[in-house]
């Protein structure tokens, strides 16, 4: 139980920081040992604004590959939308891997975190 304490404290104290700038849309991240889920969510409102996910694209190849290949998609479609500035939610999980892959790509298409 020691594991699932500390994930949650982690969660909780990423959550609080995002909290505090709520205008700003906020892209969440889920990961699994196979697929990896993102979406882009409108606190205010309590909507989804977009998502993608390595099932929706069928990306193949390691899960780093498919993080990259992840966060690029959901930078275009955020773009499309005129969705610029987004607060970063990683969750639970640490800034490492998969979820950083994925962080990197969407900046390198233009989003600001």
């Amino acid at each position: 139980m020691i594991v699932k304490d500390r994930s949650q404290k982690r969660q909780n104290r990423v959550r609080a920081k995002l909290a505090k700038n709520i205008g700003i849309p906020r892209l969440s991240i889920f990961r699994s040992n196979r697929h990896i889920w993102v979406q882009i969510i409108d606190d205010k409102h309590g909507k989804t604004l977009v998502s993608t996910s390595s099932k929706i694209i069928k990306a193949v190849g390691n899960s780093i590959k498919t993080a990259v290949i992840v966060g690029e998609d959901i930078a275009t479609k955020a773009l499309k939308k005129n969705i610029i500035k987004i607060r970063f939610d990683r969750g639970l999980y640490k800034y490492h891997g998969r979820v950083k892959a994925l962080a990197d790509a969407a900046r390198a298409k233009g989003l600001k975190f």
